[in-house]
């Protein structure tokens, strides 16, 4: 099953996500840190974690400055922060720094095995109150994570575009493939290459960044 860094000061939160992973992905190993350094040290002996799950004020952060070195020195492995925080332009902070998920402490257990289940499927996820915002606000959040240039999306190819349609949905690539009857690893060699073309850090900036995006502008005109 899958490898889990759990880093958090607080004992009771630990073991309170570590009871979720048990019951949603019986058999994964759980490795645990109280703080910054620890965990930098486990990624590093540990080069087969699926998951990085990191306290945004635990000892050694320095707030999202922790984000930048962990993905400096572990690009490859998915990392999504907990906090008690729950100000979105912190949330949005996070993403641009790095980060394919949020997960805030108040949020229930359903809801953090979906989190942890959607980020381990290649999703991304962020609070419900980011996702149900008004299409002004979605607009603010897309210019703070790194607006499109409009002329960047003439790049994409039809096929790009129809999977990053479905990506700013909030759909994982398994689902992509099944609706558009492709290999998943063809989407997420699609999601790749609409990254770059986008020049956009991660999938969550694009998801962030789509948010006011008329794709039936784009799939119906002739390329």
């Amino acid at each position: 099953m899958y490898k889990i860094l759990i880093a958090d000061d607080h004992p009771l939160f630990r073991d309170a996500i570590k009871s979720v992973i048990d019951e949603k992905f019986p058999g994964s190993t759980v490795l645990e840190t109280s703080n910054f350094n620890d965990s930098l040290q486990l990624a590093e002996e540990n080069p087969n974690i699926d998951l990085v799950l990191l306290d945004l004020n635990m000892p050694g952060m320095e707030g999202l400055t922790g984000i930048v070195k962990m993905r400096n020195n572990h690009p490859e492995i998915p990392l999504g922060i907990i906090s008690a925080e729950e100000n979105k332009s912190v949330v949005l902070q996070t993403v641009g720094y790095g980060a394919v998920g949020f997960i805030t402490k108040s949020t229930s257990r359903n809801n953090m095995a979906t989190a942890i289940t959607q980020i381990l499927n290649g999703q991304v996820y962020l609070p419900a109150d980011i996702i149900r915002s008004s299409p002004d606000q979605q607009q603010n959040m897309g210019q703070r994570s790194g607006a499109l240039d409009p002329k960047s999306m003439a790049y994409l190819t039809r096929k790009q575009l129809q999977v990053f349609e479905r990506m700013a949905k909030g759909k994982s690539n398994k689902q992509i493939a099944y609706e558009m009857n492709i290999a998943e690893t063809t989407v997420k060699a699609h999601v790749s290459a609409i990254l770059h073309k986008l020049n956009v850090k991660n999938r969550i900036q694009a998801v962030l960044c789509a948010s006011n995006i008329d794709f039936d502008q784009y799939l119906h005109h002739p390329r």
